[in-house]
């Protein structure tokens, strides 16, 4: 597995680590293996049993270390018992990649036609989820007195996007981030948050599919909306943001919002 060592000897849980199918990596998947190729040992958790084993049997064949855990973010205890079985194996836990979400496939709506149903849904999912992982993994960063957390917010919080739950939901990440990082500092931990813009990942494209969008048509559509004069993102591009941020690279940098986003916050429409 070649690398350069960037996260060496460090141990990742990626929580939404499998692969959601579609004709593309997802973010999570492209993360989990990337921080391997970079040295870590990783504990690839998904709701999935099957895409949590698929990723962790993939950096496994590429000479990397990991291994696969079931777990769904809105139970606490199967949260918990990820961070446990994450120390058990490894003995600590220096990254955490905080990584589910979804909109279109949890029944997110304008405003005016969001079920209540879909709404808690949509909160457990990608909030609730996203402060239980950080909730079990803090007290074992902080008897470390070093950490690097991870979350992935979206640029939607900073966007006309007109779905309310995955809107709110990605602003209060950012919330979410800020408040850890500001509050673990002292202990050496380190919160950041990733905004993906258009992203050509599974999540992005293939709810839009099978709510009846023409695939191609719909590519098509976001591609020409990315200022910087390229198709759309990839899981990759998340990956590589992620793995600066975990990496001793970033070793200054907590509290921040970083958009990987082709420049749609500033570029010309």
């Amino acid at each position: 597995m070649a690398g350069e060592g960037r996260v060496e000897g460090k141990v990742a849980a990626v929580f939404g680590g499998g692969q959601t199918p579609g004709e593309t990596i997802g973010n999570g998947r492209a993360t989990a293996e990337l921080l391997a190729r970079e040295g870590a040992r990783v504990l690839v958790v998904d709701r999935s049993r099957e895409a949590a084993e698929d990723t962790a049997a993939s950096i496994l064949e590429a000479g990397g270390a990991a291994s696969a855990f079931q777990a769904d973010v809105t139970d606490e205890a199967q949260v918990q018992a990820a961070v446990r079985a994450c120390v058990d194996q490894y003995g600590r836990l220096d990254l955490l990649q905080n990584n589910v979400g979804a909109s279109v496939a949890l029944g997110d709506a304008p405003a005016t036609d969001l079920t209540v149903e879909a709404f808690d849904q949509i909160f457990a999912v990608n909030l609730r989820g996203m402060w239980l992982a950080c909730k079990h993994a803090l007290p074992v960063m902080r008897e470390q007195r070093s950490g690097s957390i991870v979350n992935i917010s979206s640029m939607a919080a900073r966007s006309a996007y007109p779905l309310v739950g995955y809107k709110t939901t990605k602003v209060a990440v950012i919330g979410l981030t800020e408040n850890l990082a500001g509050f673990n500092a002292e202990h050496g931990i380190r919160v950041n948050a990733i905004l993906p813009g258009l992203m050509n990942t599974p999540m992005a494209i293939e709810a839009r599919v099978s709510a009846g969008a023409d695939r191609a048509e719909l590519v098509a559509a976001r591609d020409r909306q990315v200022p910087l004069g390229r198709k759309m993102g990839s899981g990759w591009d998340v990956a590589y943001a992620s793995l600066f941020l975990h990496s001793d690279e970033a070793g200054f940098i907590t509290g921040v919002s970083l958009p990987v986003d082709g420049g749609g916050a500033v570029g010309r429409r």
